[in-house]
């Protein structure tokens, strides 16, 4: 069995309550092993047989939907790509933990389409930005509640919805999974 999280965005934010013992409760009810939460925002480990995280994902989302009529994206990832997420972040030691964010998409974006997004935000904001891997890095530098760079604009920017976790988190997200 593999280990995954998976990372819900807009779950308690924006009037999308969920407590995470009934998302927990949902991922028994579809036969996931190993479930649990870290972090009260959407973080979800389980193990499930080896597969495609795409696949995943869509099953997440229709679920969510379904169960509880929220429309949320969900990003899927093994112990590995979280690793990567940490690890391949540029600004990580460099910025607060709490102010540095791994943004994990649903897809990979166009070098131009990310050139795109960091000249766009050099014009609006402090933030420093990096591509990744299926992913975007962001040092938010002074303030992630008073940026400009918002989950809307780079998916509207990059073509691909994502959902973003700090370095805190992930350090946490990592440490459970291992």
């Amino acid at each position: 069995m593999t280990r995954y999280v998976a990372l819900f965005g807009s779950i308690n934010v924006g009037g999308n309550r969920l407590t995470m013992a009934d998302l927990r409760y949902a991922f028994e009810r579809e036969e996931f092993e190993d479930v649990e939460t870290v972090v009260a925002s959407g973080n979800v480990l389980f193990s499930f047989d080896e597969r495609p995280t795409d696949g995943l994902e869509e099953l997440f989302a229709h679920m969510m939907r379904d169960r509880f009529d929220i429309k949320s994206f969900v990003a899927v990832r093994t112990a590995e790509e979280i690793r990567a997420g940490i690890e391949n972040n540029p600004f990580r030691g460099i910025g607060g933990d709490a102010l540095v964010h791994t943004h994990f998409l649903a897809g990979q974006p166009s070098p131009e389409q990310f050139a795109a997004l960091i000249q766009t935000q050099a014009e609006r904001g402090p933030e420093k930005l990096a591509p990744g891997d299926r992913s975007l890095f962001i040092d938010y530098g002074p303030s992630v509640g008073n940026s400009k760079l918002t989950g809307p604009l780079i998916a509207r920017r990059l073509g691909y919805e994502g959902t973003a976790r700090n370095m805190r988190s992930l350090a946490r997200i990592l440490d459970k999974m291992d």
